[in-house]
């Protein structure tokens, strides 16, 4: 806490300027305030910038203030725009004029685009806000994670648990391609940069552009939508310091059920005798299990109990401080999150084997006017990653845990050394205490210069900008390495080695990456009112290059345009436009044009004016076309004829020896090129009751083109080639939000739901000749189930009999087929189950409809707020849990105990078996359960103490406050695994977490 302290107070000790150097002689300044029309507006709040100096203009618009000449004064008022008046030395009398705020036009409608800012009532295309403010204050390592559900057309589903790796896969709307990549781009501050890593505190507003006029301006880049972050700038009405904590814990929701050395051996019998094979396990040993009367002779291990522990601490601490004047604004952050892990007996004198993560974040964002026509902004976000594992890796830690047997051998011996065996020697007590641990960090630094000179003295409205970037990212491995033996005791008693124990040693330093990026944008803005009509122009050039060794550079440039125009506020057109390109496709056809454009009407003016029930109703459309050049291929330059160095030759002349050579890559594509989508969307914005309620409805549709399929070449020319621009798919669904507020005295509620249908469909793609009918993909949806093909057998149960498998048609995925076994169904009719009996299904672990409500109520201080999550239509696949293991391990774990027999022929799984598995281990619709669920996301209570009680110790506000992630979930399947991910804690994969923490927010 010291060191976040210091560093803070650093940066704010440079950036505050001394009281005593700026100190003039206090005047009196006054004046009138009115409104557009130039009647007087009472009540108006009158504050001096940086100052607590504060008053409110009279009945007739008067007031009077005292201020020092430099000073800026701020006028606001409820529905009107804020304005600010810059105070001289040589007038103290002022007339200011305040305009009346339209409807979606007031301070807080501002709408963050790719360089540039526009009302919410000027935005004809689908653009979704996320305000920092309003997001959860999470303590999570994965920013990605905090916003899931939380607006319509944003599907964020988690794919990774670790500490530090609990990133999440994010898709606007659903997928459009099959073959290239369908996330969207990720931008800070306009540039592409990661955010996942980013504190919350840093973020002002994310802005997710979904329609063509939004992404046209990133040309070959934007098909795939965008996510803009805008960072939080200084405000120079007054310094404001903040400090906020979290504290807590994280907890598994689900982990893997343990099998005692017991019940594992009774199964492990069972499946010997399924395959025709005498029993392993003796009486004698199994009653040896039963008893426990021997632990070292017969052991009975809870490896996950003894490893996994309940909880682990987390905490985050951050400290920020804002302010300035009207020369220069600064926002400043430092942060620090902390993560533990779930692992036990991790207690080493010399190192700490624990999985964990923390994470130092830095941000200094400036604002200088260095003179009347002059405005730069300086920014610097930086970070420093630290994740921790295992020696071995947790991969390998987690797998021991989560498979072995109960009965692999005691983690100690009599003598104190490892346990393990000639088919189990890896031992978790071992891995935590003798492999060492693994520490990789990561360094980001990610600089901004952004200078914007206006041309005011060519044409009012006038300003040309310069936008450089500096981003550079490394990341170092160290750690320390050691390695273990283990010994396995025989029938006789004695101990029987394997593997070699080493002295615990420095682990080799490897620098992984060291990434560097470089983006420049020049242009020009234009903005200007004639009477009733309002134009805005931007135009920007861009050139880009990235360096990622050891790959070759990456570069791209390219034009974007702008231009919007506006009749009295409620008729509204934009045109965008791009000519972007990359070195990644042949010189001739390596620049694209992207246009878009769109139209809105806001129709309650003209419709509906004065109605009493209906505020605002605007219609928008959009239509364009964007590119996706993230096509799937991995090869830098796919258009041309590469070859590869040979190890060998052939010989020549009079040499025995065979000469180096070359040898042909693949079959090279001049024509490749990007994907093409076109986009359309309608939809409609509207507040109701006065403003209680707000709504945004809209329809999009997009055709994408020029998708990379498999070319039909006959396989007689030998060689493998790149795909071509052959495939074609079609996006459609409805997006809709709603939300409503109500105050009663000094109670207030509010809730806010959001929803998304999107469902896609290939509707071009080259397949062979031949194919079935039944297996053709044209006319299914993207996208499969996880660990799986789309073509999948059609399950009919389970065989009962050997009557039934006699009267059934052959099944060739394994040499028997036995009761307890898969019935499948023959497609095709001819007597055979084979691959032919395939069918291409619509399965899928993408859902196509997904959704997020928020209920909350504020009372006094106290304030209460829940949020839900859910999806329909998703799809997920168990088979890789129930059937896991090895034949080591008999393929035995905790769901055996429901498998088929005999005795059970209702078990829901088949027959245990360890040889000739094929039959049932053939990916088939038998396997697939529902993934939909409802989720309690979030949850958090507050408490704030009253101003009169804070103020007096000198604290703006002070906030108490205890919340919850991940609390509670109802899924539509009854097994004991999450639907969203269903590895978690189980085979080598860490759990899926919940997160409880408390904390408070001081503001000075």
């Amino acid at each position: 806490m010291k060191n976040i302290l210091l560093v803070a107070g650093l940066f704010i000790g440079l950036l505050t300027p001394p009281a005593a150097l700026c100190a003039q002689e206090a005047l009196r300044y006054q004046g009138t305030v009115s409104d557009d029309t130039g009647n007087a507006l009472s009540g108006v709040a009158i504050a001096v910038q940086e100052r607590r100096t504060e008053t409110r203009s009279g009945n007739d618009g008067t007031f009077a203030i005292t201020a020092t000449p430099g000073d800026v004064l701020v006028f606001s008022h409820d529905g009107f725009l804020t304005a600010y008046r810059y105070l001289s030395d040589d007038d103290s009398t002022y007339t200011v004029a305040l305009q009346r705020s339209r409807l979606a036009a007031g301070d807080g409608d501002d709408v963050y685009i790719p360089f540039g800012v526009r009302k919410r009532r000027e935005i004809n295309g689908a653009i979704s806000t996320l305000p920092g403010a309003q997001l959860p204050q999470l303590a999570l390592s994965s920013l990605s994670n905090a916003l899931t559900g939380q607006s319509a057309g944003l599907n964020v589903w988690q794919t990774g648990t670790l500490p530090g790796r609990d990133g999440a896969t994010v898709i606007l709307r659903n997928r459009a391609s099959f073959a290239g990549s369908n996330t969207p781009l990720a931008l800070v501050d306009g540039v592409v940069r990661d955010f996942a890593d980013m504190d919350l505190a840093e973020i002002e507003c994310i802005s997710l552009l979904k329609d063509a006029t939004a992404l046209a301006w990133y040309g070959n880049r934007g098909a795939n939508g965008a996510l803009l972050v805008t960072t939080k700038r200084g405000s120079a009405e007054r310094t404001r310091f903040s400090y906020d904590v979290q504290t807590g814990v994280q907890r598994p929701t689900q982990l893997a059920q343990s099998l005692d050395s017991y019940r594992y051996a009774l199964l492990y019998n069972r499946a010997l005798q399924n395959d025709g094979f005498s029993p392993l396990y003796s009486e004698e040993t199994l009653q040896g299990y039963r008893s426990g009367s021997d632990p070292y002779r017969y052991p009975d291990n809870d490896f996950i109990g003894s490893f996994i522990g309940d909880q682990a601490w987390v905490q985050r601490h951050v400290l920020t401080a804002s302010g300035g004047n009207q020369a220069v604004r600064y926002f400043t952050l430092f942060s620090l999150y902390d993560q533990n892990g779930l692992y036990q007996q991790t207690e080493n004198p010399l190192y700490n084997a624990n999985t964990g993560y923390n994470r130092y974040n830095l941000r200094v964002n400036l604002d200088v006017r260095v003179n009347k026509r002059l405005d730069v902004q300086l920014d610097m976000g930086g970070r420093m990653e630290d994740r921790r594992e295992p020696g071995g890796g947790n991969a390998n830690f987690l797998n021991s845990v989560f498979t072995l047997p109960a009965n692999a051998f005691p983690i100690r011996n009599e003598d104190g050394s490892y346990g393990g065996s000639s088919l189990f020697r890896s031992n978790p007590l071992a891995q935590l205490n003798g492999e060492g641990y693994i520490s990789e960090v990561t360094r980001v630094l990610l600089g901004t210069l952004n200078a914007t000179h206006r041309l005011d003295f060519i044409t009012q409205g006038l300003s040309a900008n310069a936008f450089y970037t500096f981003d550079i990212q490394g990341r170092y491995i160290r750690g320390r390495s050691q390695t273990y033996e283990v010994y396995e005791r025989t029938g006789d008693g004695t101990l029987v080695r394997y593997g070699n124990q080493t002295p615990l040693g420095y682990r080799t330093a490897s620098f992984n990456d060291n990434n560097r990026i470089n983006e420049l944008w020049a242009g020009v803005d234009y903005r200007r009112s004639f009477g009733e009509h309002d134009v805005n122009g931007t135009v920007r050039y861009m050139q880009a290059i990235g360096f990622f060794a050891p790959r070759l550079d990456d570069k791209r440039q390219g034009v974007s345009a702008r231009m919007s125009y506006s009749f009295r506020h409620r008729y509204y057109a934009e045109a965008v436009g791009s000519y972007s390109g990359s070195d990644s496709y042949m010189p001739g056809r390596q620049f694209g044009f992207f246009p878009a454009v769109s139209v809105g009407w806001v129709a309650s003016e003209d419709l509906f004016a004065g109605s009493d029930w209906l505020d605002y109703l605007k219609l928008r459309a959009s239509h364009g076309t964007v590119g996706n050049n993230q096509t799937g291929e991995t090869d830098k330059f796919p258009y041309a004829y590469l070859f590869s160095p040979s190890l060998g030759g052939y010989p020549f002349g009079t040499s025995f020896a065979a000469q180096p050579g070359a040898s042909e890559r693949m079959l090279p594509n001049p024509w490749i090129t990007w994907e093409k989508a076109r986009k359309t969307d309608f939809g409609l914005d509207a507040r109701l009751l006065g403003g209680g309620i707000n709504l945004s409805l809209t329809y999009f549709n997009e055709t994408r083109r020029d998708i990379l399929t498999d070319p039909l070449y006959p396989s007689i020319i030998g060689i493998e080639t790149f795909r071509i621009n052959d495939g074609e798919t079609r996006m459609n669904g409805l997006e809709a939000e709603l939300g409503f507020a109500k105050q009663w005295s000094n109670l207030r509620v509010f809730g806010n739901g959001s929803y998304t249908y999107a469902r896609n469909e290939i509707t071009r793609i080259n397949e062979s000749a031949g194919v079935l009918a039944h297996q053709l993909q044209r006319g299914h949806n993207i996208g499969s189930v996880s660990g799986y093909d789309k073509l999948l057998l059609v399950s009919d149960g389970l065989f009962q009999s050997w009557e039934e498998i006699e009267n059934s048609p052959i099944q060739r995925f394994s040499g028997a087929v036995a009761p307890g076994d898969i019935k499948y169904r023959d497609i095709n009719d001819d007597g055979v189950i084979d691959h032919m009996d395939r069918v291409m299904t619509d399965y899928n672990d993408t859902p196509s409809g997904y959704y997020g409500l928020t209920l909350g109520a504020q009372y006094k201080g106290f304030d209460v707020s829940v949020f839900f999550q859910g999806v329909h239509g998703r799809t997920i696949q168990i088979q890789s849990l129930v059937m896991a293991g090895t034949s080591n391990t008999g393929f035995i774990n905790a769901f055996s105990t429901e498998a088929w027999s005999p005795e059970d022929p209702g078990g829901r799984y088949p027959r245990l078996g360890i040889a000739d598995r094929g039959n049932n281990t053939m990916p088939s619709d038998f396997w697939l359960r529902s993934g939909d669920y409802i989720r309690l996301k979030n949850a958090e209570i507050g408490y704030t103490l009253p101003g009169t009680v804070t103020s007096r110790v000198g604290i703006r506000s002070l906030r108490l406050f205890a919340n919850g992630f991940n609390l509670a979930t109802i899924k539509r399947h009854d097994l004991p695994i999450d639907p969203e991910l269903p590895s978690a804690g189980y085979l080598s994969a860490y759990p899926y977490l919940s997160t409880i923490t408390g904390g408070l927010n001081v503001k000075f």
